[in-house]
């Protein structure tokens, strides 16, 4: 019953700690434009923050949604397993939850590998490209601070994945080495899961699934 308590005040802070975040990047957002805009554009600026927050909302949660289907699981599950993940936390006690994890994992391995060479490349292109923009317009201390929150972000962006690359393989080296031995051992079960559960594929999700899923 504790368990049970402890894992529902998680999920509301998982929750809440996503909207925090929008309304943070909404705030920050809209106190930079109008820093350099003034107020007289508060209406163009408040709908394009709008807009922006209501697009990356739609897109968390889908994200959600097909993740817990590819790995077999609850999408108001995903943000805890990917926290305890990212802190290199606590592992689940349930054999079933620890190959949810895995396979969660593999799933967020087999993506960065396939997006790394666009993904931060064009993310490098919105952060710089705006700035030059500004400088072509004649908003030089615009675009003096574009650039160094781009390379300030940037920087940051690739520290972070670095180091959940390396929590996430740690924390799937430590499940495959506990409740009976290494994914793939008899009792985990041949297809890498626990005996009558699914299988995990090589990289990215469990097997079995349709692709749709992914």
């Amino acid at each position: 019953m504790v368990s049970q308590r402890h894992g529902q005040v998680q999920r509301w802070q998982d929750r809440w700690w996503a909207v925090a975040l929008l309304v943070l990047v909404l705030v920050v957002w809209a106190g930079i434009r109008l820093a350099f805009d003034g107020w007289s554009g508060w209406p163009g600026i408040l709908a394009g923050g709008l807009v922006y927050a209501g697009f990356m909302t739609w897109y968390i949660m889908r994200r959600r949604r097909r993740d817990a289907r590819a790995v077999g699981t609850e999408a108001a599950r995903v943000p805890e397993l990917e926290r305890r993940i990212a802190r290199n936390g606590e592992l689940p006690e349930d054999p079933a939850e620890q190959a949810v994890m895995v396979r969660l994992i593999r799933r967020r391995e087999e993506k960065l590998r396939r997006n790394q060479w666009w993904a931060f490349p064009l993310l490098g292109l919105i952060l710089f490209g705006t700035p030059l923009l500004w400088f072509a317009a004649g908003n030089v201390a615009a675009g003096v601070w574009g650039l160094a929150f781009g390379a300030a972000f940037l920087g940051w962006m690739a520290w972070f994945n670095r180091r959940f690359v390396r929590r996430m393989a740690g924390m799937r080296q430590r499940i495959e080495g506990v409740g009976g031995g290494p994914v793939g051992s008899p009792a985990m079960g041949s297809t890498g899961g626990p005996i009558g559960g699914p299988a995990i594929g090589p990289a990215g999700g469990a097997e079995g699934l349709p692709h749709g899923a992914r």
